[in-house]
């Protein structure tokens, strides 16, 4: 959806997670729909929960606010992955103030997206802040954010996308991602909902994730913090700053690798601690400047903007979105299974 908005392609997906228990749209991918379809004046057909088929027909980007209350815990970070990347490119402004899940299973934590994802943005924009105002957990949800986004690049100030690729590819800095140089520091997020405080949760999450991290020989802050919601729930987030300066970090071309957990009725927050820290460091110790979900995130941009990554692993969600880029967009990528390494190379 996010590619056929900025290509203003139609087009018509069928068997949406087909054979699943939980067929068809779920709330996030339905709000996501109706966000592009507000910015951009689009329309679709199909688009209702548990629906199996899809047609979405976009028509022109427009700078404006959007509120979207997805009404569940459903991913706000997922509805985002649909939604930024047309929103770096529209005629003005775009706000987008959405409520639904911040924190939630099967997508990133808020503190990934803005921590590990969003640095790698920055140069594709002319400025992108997010304000996080309340965060959200199963089943409730409730979590609330504001993004603002100031594109670089607006593409009705083109003659057509073939002109608008070129500019993308000349002016911007390519995404390179190919050591992990330096490792600076670690630094993370332990947080619960007030509830779990007398229990200290976010503290003895952060205690065993610092207990584990600390093996790396460099700096490790891990922030706590306890917040109000609508659902008691729990999680950490770390990630590991990379340079190539040995005392700096290099702000224009970040490398960093982000890693969460999140609690669970029956898990103790040890274990949620230890698992969000085994992850990053199973990252660190491959040797990639690019973790496996961050290379799933990275595709769109790769094929907009150029360059190459290197990874921890290729994952099928990594291959599915390079082949939706390529039916938009043409042939476009190499892939080294053996090496790990996927560029954009036509």
């Amino acid at each position: 959806m996010a590619l056929s908005t900025i290509t203003q392609q139609p087009f018509e997906v069928i068997g949406i997670r087909k054979g699943r228990k939980d067929p068809g749209l779920k709330a996030q991918h339905l709000y996501g729909i109706k966000a592009l379809e507000e910015l951009s004046g689009a329309t679709s057909e199909g688009a209702a929960l548990g629906s199996e088929s899809l047609k979405f027909f976009p028509g022109r980007l427009q700078g404006k606010t959007i509120s979207i209350d997805i009404g569940t815990a459903g991913s706000i970070t997922l509805l985002l992955q649909s939604v930024l990347l047309p929103s770096l490119f529209a005629n003005a402004k775009v706000r987008l103030k959405l409520t639904g899940g911040t924190d939630v299973q099967w997508s990133p934590t808020m503190d990934y997206l803005t921590n590990v994802f969003f640095p790698h943005l920055k140069g594709f924009s002319e400025k992108i802040s997010l304000q996080l105002i309340r965060r959200g957990f199963f089943p409730k949800g409730g979590g609330m954010i504001d993004l603002k986004i100031v594109p670089k690049f607006h593409l009705d100030g083109f003659p057509d996308f073939t002109e608008f690729q070129k500019a993308l590819l000349a002016c911007s800095h390519p995404i390179l991602l190919d050591k992990q140089h330096n490792l600076l520091s670690i630094k993370g997020v332990s947080f619960a909902t007030k509830d779990l405080q007398g229990a200290e949760v976010a503290e003895r999450q952060a205690r065993e994730a610092k207990l584990l991290l600390s093996r790396s020989n460099v700096p490790v802050q891990l922030r706590i913090e306890y917040v109000d919601a609508l659902s008691i729930a729990s999680g950490i987030s770390v990630w590991a700053l990379y340079s190539p300066k040995k005392d700096e970090l290099d702000f224009s071309h970040p490398i960093i690798l982000g890693a969460d957990s999140l609690g669970a009725r029956g898990k103790r927050s040890e274990d949620v601690g230890s698992e969000a820290a085994q992850g990053l460091l199973k990252e660190m110790q491959s040797q990639a400047p690019c973790d496996k979900h961050l290379a799933d995130m990275l595709i769109p941009y790769l094929a907009l903007f150029g360059g190459s990554l290197k990874t921890s692993e290729i994952t099928a969600h990594t291959l599915t979105n390079i082949y939706v880029c390529e039916q938009f967009l043409g042939k476009m990528f190499e892939v080294d299974e053996e090496k790990k390494v996927i560029k954009r190379v036509s």
